[in-house]
């Protein structure tokens, strides 16, 4: 009974030896004790038959050397990694998207404009008149009855005087600009409500900036506070020169206000003078 048990175990063996070849195994094989592989060929010698010359080892597992674990690198890598990009617009596109703009680009983007409650009442839009490259600007509040019929701002009784004070500069119309705050006339020549001026003034800051001129006046209350956007009385910062972001800005007398107030002129023609010494003007005339 042993050298049956014997002889099953050991064809049992030769079998799993040769599966172990078929699979491309045999150059793994290994002995991991010499002992028992001196024993296991002495008893496969006595059990196999003596013309088989074929020699059944053990197998064979793959001896691995030990690899070194990487250093850990210090050096700053060459190349940064670009963070996503997003695809909504920056804050510094939004703030841009305006710029290098020109006045008929501005005038076709306010349109028919029903941004307030002004369009009900209006016939025309006043959008603005002059040199698109002046250096002296004009503002004023916002269109008359005279200027609603013909579209063009100061065409009326304080418009003709507003020329001579531009002429008395030694200057003509066509040399400067003239606009409003307000582009559509408030009924009644009121002044404009703070709704109004909310939604039209946005369109004068882009004239201002697509003009780029070294000079503002403000011509009475309504512009003064638009630029900058305050509260504060015109009578306190007449005549003096403000900031007004990149623009030198001078409050003085709207002149609706000095055809009602005819020794007011005395006060606005010093401060045009003002404005003839900050443009390299020589003075020619008074205002009369």
């Amino acid at each position: 009974m042993p050298e049956s048990a014997d002889s099953t175990r050991n064809k049992k063996l030769k079998q799993r030896l040769e599966f172990y070849e078929d699979l491309g195994l045999a150059p793994f094989y290994r002995d991991r004790t010499p002992s028992s592989s001196q024993s296991m060929q002495s008893r496969l010698s006595t059990t196999m038959p003596a013309t088989s010359s074929q020699t059944i080892e053990e197998p064979r597992l793959p001896r691995l050397a030990p690899q070194p674990r990487p250093a850990p690198s210090t050096a700053t890598p060459s190349r940064s990694i670009a963070p996503p990009q997003s695809s909504r617009p920056s804050l510094f596109d939004a703030a841009n998207k305006h710029s290098g703009e020109t006045l008929l680009q501005i005038r076709d983007d306010l349109g028919e404009c029903t941004r307030c409650k002004l369009h009900s009442t209006r016939h025309t839009i006043v959008f603005g008149d002059g040199n698109p490259k002046a250096q002296l600007i004009f503002v004023g509040e916002g269109p008359g009855a005279d200027e609603d019929a013909q579209g063009l701002p100061f065409v009326g009784r304080a418009g003709k005087l507003l020329t001579q004070m531009i002429e008395a500069m030694g200057l003509q119309r066509r040399d400067v600009y003239i606009c409003n705050v307000v582009k559509c006339r408030p009924p009644g020549n009121r002044q404009p409500e703070p709704d109004e001026v909310a939604a039209c003034s946005p369109f004068l800051f882009r004239q201002l900036d697509s003009i780029k001129p070294k000079v503002i006046v403000c011509l009475g209350a309504t512009a003064f506070q638009t630029l900058p956007q305050t509260n504060r009385s015109i009578s306190h910062y007449r005549g003096q020169w403000l900031d007004y972001r990149c623009y030198k800005r001078l409050p003085t007398y709207h002149p609706a206000y000095l055809l009602r107030n005819p020794a007011a002129k005395a006060d606005v023609w010093k401060d045009l003078q003002k404005v003839m010494a900050e443009l390299g003007l020589e003075v020619k005339k008074k205002v009369k």
